[in-house]
C-alpha cells in the first residue's frame, strides 16, 4: 500500500470527487483529505465502513466479557449448561453474565 495515493487535498477533492469514490469503492482503501496541509477526514466505502463498525462492537463485547469474568460476574459454562439441564464439555470456558 502507498499511503501517498490516498492522501488528497480537499481542493481536489472539489474537482475530482468522482474519481476519488471510484477509487474507494474499487480498493476498498480509505482516502485522507487534507485541508491546509494537515489531515481533516477520512473517506471510505460503506462496506469497508460497516465491517469496521462491526470488528469494534465485537471487540467491545469480547473487553466487556473480559471485564466481566475480573470482577467474578461470569459463570463456568458447565454452570449455564447445567441451568438449561445439559452438560458442557468441561474446558472450563466462561460466559459473561449479561
Amino acid at each position: 500500500m502507498n499511503i501517498t495515493k490516498d492522501i488528497k487535498s480537499v481542493t481536489y477533492l472539489k474537482s475530482k470527487a468522482a474519481d476519488i469514490l471510484k477509487q474507494i469503492n474499487e480498493t476498498h482503501r480509505p482516502i485522507i483529505i487534507t485541508q491546509n496541509g494537515e489531515p481533516k477526514a477520512v473517506l471510505q466505502d460503506p462496506q469497508s465502513y460497516e465491517n469496521m463498525r462491526n470488528a469494534i462492537g465485537i471487540l467491545k463485547l469480547l473487553s466487556q466479557g473480559e471485564e466481566d469474568i475480573k470482577k467474578e460476574k461470569a459463570k463456568s459454562q458447565d454452570k449455564v449448561f447445567a441451568t438449561q439441564g445439559r452438560t458442557g464439555s468441561g474446558s472450563g470456558l466462561h460466559i459473561s453474565q449479561i
